[in-house]
C-alpha cells in the first residue's frame, strides 16, 4: 500500500499554522532536534509536537528520524522548499506593509492648477521622490472646479487648488498656503507700467482679459465685484479659459490682464503692478479625508516643513 499524497503548503487546514512551519524549517535545516530547539530557544518536546501534527494533517512523514540522526522524506523536502519561498513571499509582504504604513510605500495622486505651483512645485515633488522612491506619484492638472470634484470622488488623494463656492464639503480637509494679491499684468511701454501700485478705478477705461468664469469662479466673480465696487462696469475684452492664454493677449496688445501675484514671475515679458485697494485669493492644498493615507500624511509633512522654512516660493 502506497503513502498517502502529500497535499500542497498553500493548502494547510486552519490548525496549521505559522509556528509550526518555523519549527519543522528549524529541524530540517539543522537535521537535529537538539541543535532546532537551541536555535529557536525552545524546549525539545514542543518541535517533536510541532512535526508530529504538520504530519498528522499532511497525512505522511516528512522527517525520517532515529536516536542518530534526522532526514528529510521527499515529501520533507518538498515542504521545506514551498516553506522558505512561503517565509520569504511573508517577509517581503511585511516589508512593504511596515513602509506603507510608514508612507515609504504607496500611491499619491496629486490634482493641481498650474501657474499659481510653479514656483515649487516640481522641486516640492524632487524632494518627495528622494525621500519616498516607492511611493508612485500620479499628477492631474485641472481647473479648481474639476479639481474638487475629483476629490469628491475619491479620484484623487491632494490637491493644491482654489476654493469654489459649489465645492462639496463632506470629508474634505484644507490647509491654507497662501493669500495671493491681484494686480495687473501690462506691457512695459505702458503708462501705468513704472507705477508700484494702480488703483482699480485707473482701470474702468481700459480693456480687460479676465480667466473665463467656467475656469475659475472664485477669481472671475472677485475680480468683477472688485469693478463694481470701485465703481465701474469693466470692459471685458476677452476671458480665454488658461491663464496663460491671458498673458498671452496682454503680450499682443489686446488688453490689460488682472491676475494673481504669482502668474506674472521675474522672466516673463511682462509688468505686475499690485492693484488697491488689495483683493486676493486663496491658494490652498485640500485632502480626502478617506484617502488620507501614510503617503499623503508624508506629503503633507514635508509640505509643511517647506512652508515653515519659506522654501515654497524661493528655491
Amino acid at each position: 500500500m502506497g503513502r498517502p499524497k502529500m497535499a500542497l503548503p498553500y493548502a494547510f487546514l486552519p490548525s496549521m499554522d505559522l509556528r509550526h512551519l518555523r519549527y519543522f524549517q528549524a529541524v530540517a535545516e539543522e537535521l537535529s532536534y537538539s541543535r532546532a530547539a537551541e536555535r529557536l530557544r525552545i524546549a525539545q518536546p514542543a518541535l517533536s509536537r510541532a512535526v508530529q501534527e504538520i504530519e498528522a494533517e499532511l497525512g505522511g512523514p516528512v522527517l525520517d528520524r532515529n536516536r542518530r540522526r534526522v532526514n528529510l522524506t521527499p515529501a520533507g523536502r518538498v515542504l521545506l522548499r514551498e516553506t522558505s519561498i512561503l517565509f520569504e513571499r511573508w517577509e517581503e509582504a511585511m516589508r512593504r506593509v511596515r513602509r506603507t504604513a510608514a508612507g515609504e510605500e504607496g500611491e499619491l495622486r496629486l490634482g493641481y492648477i498650474g501657474p499659481p505651483t510653479q514656483p515649487f512645485l516640481g522641486r516640492l515633488l524632487a524632494e518627495y521622490r528622494q525621500r519616498y522612491p516607492l511611493v508612485a506619484v500620479h499628477l492631474e492638472e485641472r481647473t479648481p472646479e474639476r479639481v474638487w470634484e475629483m476629490l469628491a470622488k475619491g479620484r484623487l488623494s491632494a490637491a493644491f487648488t482654489r476654493p469654489v463656492s459649489a465645492a462639496p464639503a463632506s470629508g474634505l480637509r484644507t490647509v491654507l498656503l497662501r493669500q495671493e494679491r491681484f494686480g495687473v499684468a501690462l506691457p512695459a511701454s505702458h503708462p501705468l507700467a513704472a507705477r508700484k501700485t494702480v488703483s482699480w478705478k485707473s482701470l474702468a477705461r481700459e480693456p480687460l482679459i479676465v480667466l473665463a468664469r467656467r475656469e475659475g469662479v472664485g477669481s472671475h466673480d472677485g475680480i468683477l465685484a472688485a469693478c463694481r465696487k470701485a465703481g465701474f462696469a469693466p470692459r471685458l475684452a476677452y476671458t480665454p479659459s488658461l491663464i496663460g492664454t491671458v498673458l498671452s493677449y496682454v503680450e499682443a496688445g489686446a488688453g490689460l490682464g488682472i491676475v494673481p501675484e504669482s502668474v506674472v514671475t521675474p522672466e516673463f515679458p511682462l509688468r505686475f503692478v499690485l492693484l488697491q485697494p488689495i483683493i486676493t485669493i486663496p491658494l490652498v492644498l485640500v485632502w480626502q479625508e478617506d484617502e488620507d493615507t501614510p503617503a499623503v500624511q508624508r506629503f503633507r509633512e514635508l509640505l509643511v516643513e517647506w512652508q515653515k522654512a519659506g522654501r515654497l516660493w524661493k528655491a
